[in-house]
């Protein structure tokens, strides 16, 4: 059993304390008021600007980029933190994204670019899939791509192409693509892009021969992170249904003593408390040195358990509230509509499942 699941927390010391200085910028930052999120949804970008260069300022886009890079060169437990209360708020800002994309941008060794998105003075996203549930790349250099979270923002993208036996990276402007966007459930968007016509070898402009084994790390620790912010959502979802079952009254008693529903309410805790487990081990392998499969094994492992918890957590959430928890004006509501969008972003749960399964497989002793 690993300390995370047997109830230790698997940071300890100054990595711990480290962590909760992560936690406690981000909640000052994004506060808990969700009037903004509301007064942001079905808009476009769709994001506060402002908030994303403060993001910037604080350091979180580039919290796993090396600091010789010009990130703050932290690790994984921080960013799953970071990306937790970011879950936790609902925040739209596509931090994931970027961060994504400062990955790759120092993995290319683009520190002009690379600066001004750590900054938050620019918002640098990557398109890199053409179809739904997929961790490939997309097959075609011209062809548009499709499902990038929040792209109506974009002041550029990063366009991976596969070249000969590597991938390539291209940059693009906004204003060398054409993004067309589709809402989401939550109120955000998925825009896919597609490159204006272009003469010579792929689009835009050729910024690195071979990012290959970066963009494979960047989108695992991008999943990584949306599963801890799926956890983010289901913890403020259930804090909340906890504090209506204590609350609420019917037939002269609080719900809350009624055995069915605490039922219920013991089973999300559940599903809740073995997703921590799953995502924190996960952030604790991968600072640890884990690469390659064993890396990828663990991190599909918390990717599924996250988005299948997810939608179940925020399922049960809205039932315990009853007829209110259905509105549209109910908060709770609004942590069940980002899991349907997060739940199924960077591989959904039967993906991962089938991917750990490949990597891991069990064996008998």
């Amino acid at each position: 059993m690993s300390a995370s699941a047997a109830g230790v927390a698997p940071f300890s010391g100054d990595r711990a304390e480290s962590i909760e200085m992560i936690r406690d910028s981000a909640r000052g930052l994004l506060g808990t008021d969700l009037a903004r999120v509301r007064k942001l949804r079905f808009t476009e970008p769709g994001f506060d600007g402002g908030l994303l260069r403060q993001m910037g300022e604080a350091g979180w886009i580039g919290l796993a980029v090396s600091e010789e890079a010009g990130g703050t060169g932290l690790g994984m437990g921080e960013m799953v933190a970071l990306a937790e209360e970011a879950g936790r708020a609902l925040a739209p800002e596509p931090l994931i994204g970027c961060a994504l994309s400062a990955h790759l941008l120092a993995a290319a060794g683009a520190t002009e670019l690379l600066g001004q998105l750590l900054a938050g003075e620019a918002v640098v996203l990557t398109a890199w899939q053409d179809r739904a549930n997929t961790l490939s790349l997309a097959s075609s250099a011209e062809g548009a791509r499709a499902f990038v979270p929040m792209a109506g923002g974009a002041t550029h993208i990063l366009w991976p192409v596969a070249e000969g036996k590597g991938v390539a990276l291209h940059l693009l402007t906004r204003d060398q693509v054409t993004i067309t966007t589709e809402a989401t459930q939550d109120g955000g968007h998925l825009g896919t892009v597609a490159p204006k016509p272009f003469s010579g070898h792929g689009p835009g402009q050729h910024i690195a021969d071979d990012i290959g084994a970066a963009l494979t790390e960047a989108l695992d620790r991008a999943a990584l992170a949306t599963a801890a912010s799926l956890l983010g959502g289901m913890e403020a979802s259930f804090a909340m249904t906890l504090e209506y079952l204590k609350t609420r009254q019917q037939f002269g008693k609080i719900i809350g003593t009624f055995q069915s529903l605490q039922h219920k309410a013991a089973d999300a805790k559940m599903q809740v408390a073995l997703t921590r487990a799953a995502v924190e081990q996960a952030a604790a392998a991968l600072d640890d040195g884990a690469t390659g499969e064993a890396a990828q094994a663990i991190v599909s492992r918390a990717k599924a358990r996250a988005s299948e918890a997810g939608m179940l957590v925020a399922q049960a959430c809205v039932q315990l509230h009853g007829g209110i928890g259905y509105t549209d004006d109910y908060d709770v509501g609004l942590y069940m509509r980002r899991a349907m969008v997060q739940a199924p972003a960077l591989g959904g749960a039967a993906l991962h499942r089938k991917r750990f399964m490949a990597l891991a497989p069990e064996t008998e002793e």
